[in-house]
């Protein structure tokens, strides 16, 4: 049986693969990276199997996944062009910003491409993966994707040109910004550091879970939490007094025009 097969071991792969082996998924793993040192630690976290050379990896593939950085794309699409083995019908590219306008033209018929963008927190099982289908992508192509997908955390099927806002939107750097940000900010208010950490991490996380769970709108929320006269009243006015708002936007855009600069 064939592999599903990874070009590409960094950090995302790793992720992808330990998420893969939390859920009981026990599919043949196969990982090729111009530096297979690195990928003793994956063999041992996640019982891949490294390939040799682009040739083998290729040729064992049933299903590909290109996950490297976006600037490689190109060059990797045309080692597996001329490796003399012919790629699978369905990939997958990981690569940030890169359109199918350029797939199809480094690597087209008859593949077909779907691409994704698996947040890292899949390596828990948590991880949700906006994903984009090209024409031509079959129902069945469809289902195996999103499954393979669902197995490290819930889906979301968006059309392309919604991918690079939510590639700007939904990485968990985000929160880990916020949670050194409030927890710096609760030090320099008098709080120790680890009682500090631990309010942050309550606010940002323990807030978020309750919403996901409470079925309330996010605007009941706000507006039963800031109390007029209360300090969390005080606080979000202040925050929203100094820009937050212009901040948070600046920044979303500011990944965005990042991938758009992948994509030349």
């Amino acid at each position: 049986m064939k592999a599903t097969v990874f070009l590409g071991g960094g950090r995302i792969t790793g992720a992808l693969c330990a998420g893969l082996r939390l859920a009981g998924d026990q599919r043949e793993l196969v990982v090729y990276d111009r530096h297979p040192e690195k990928l003793k630690a994956l063999r041992r976290e996640s019982r891949v199997e490294i390939a040799r050379d682009v040739q083998s990896a290729v040729a064992n593939a049933a299903l590909m996944i290109v996950a490297v950085r976006p600037a490689s794309v190109k060059e990797v699409l045309r080692e597996v062009l001329d490796c003399g083995a012919a790629p699978p019908t369905l990939c997958v590219s990981l690569a940030a910003g890169i359109p199918f306008r350029n797939l199809r033209k480094w690597l087209g018929p008859p593949v077909r491409w779907v691409r994704a963008m698996p947040s890292p927190v899949c390596r828990i099982g948590r991880g949700l993966t906006p994903v984009s289908f090209d024409r031509g992508v079959t129902k069945s192509d469809r289902a195996l994707v999103s499954k393979l997908f669902a197995l490290v955390g819930p889906v979301i099927d968006l059309p392309e040109s919604q991918m690079d806002a939510i590639t700007a939107t939904h990485s968990p750097t985000h929160g880990y910004h916020a949670l050194a940000n409030l927890s710096e900010a609760a030090q320099r208010a008098g709080l120790n550091p680890k009682a500090a950490l631990i309010a942050a991490a309550h606010a940002l996380s323990d807030g978020i879970a309750y919403w996901r769970e409470s079925g309330l709108e996010l605007d009941e929320l706000l507006h039963e939490a800031a109390t007029p006269g209360g300090i969390a009243a005080a606080t979000m006015a202040a925050m929203d007094q100094a820009g937050f708002a212009r901040v948070v936007q600046k920044g979303v855009s500011a990944g965005v025009a990042q991938a758009r600069r992948n994509a030349k």
